[in-house]
């Protein structure tokens, strides 16, 4: 799984930092920041929601 964020869309919302703080962060200088952009497979499931759960869709994940 590679995790790609369209940064033209994100709206830095801390959403999917709540769901997998493991993969995602969004910093003091209020950009979201990809920690691992192919997490290992225990982290799949939350990735997924996390993607899921984005307001504005900006998070796409590819096989």
């Amino acid at each position: 799984m590679k995790v790609v964020v369209d940064y033209d869309v994100c709206a830095s919302t801390g959403a999917c930092m709540q769901v997998c703080p493991e993969v995602f962060e969004v910093r003091a200088d209020g950009f979201l920041y990809v920690l691992q952009d192919e997490p290992g497979p225990e982290l799949h499931d939350r990735v997924r929601e996390a993607a899921d759960l984005c307001p504005t869709a900006a998070i796409s994940l590819a096989e």
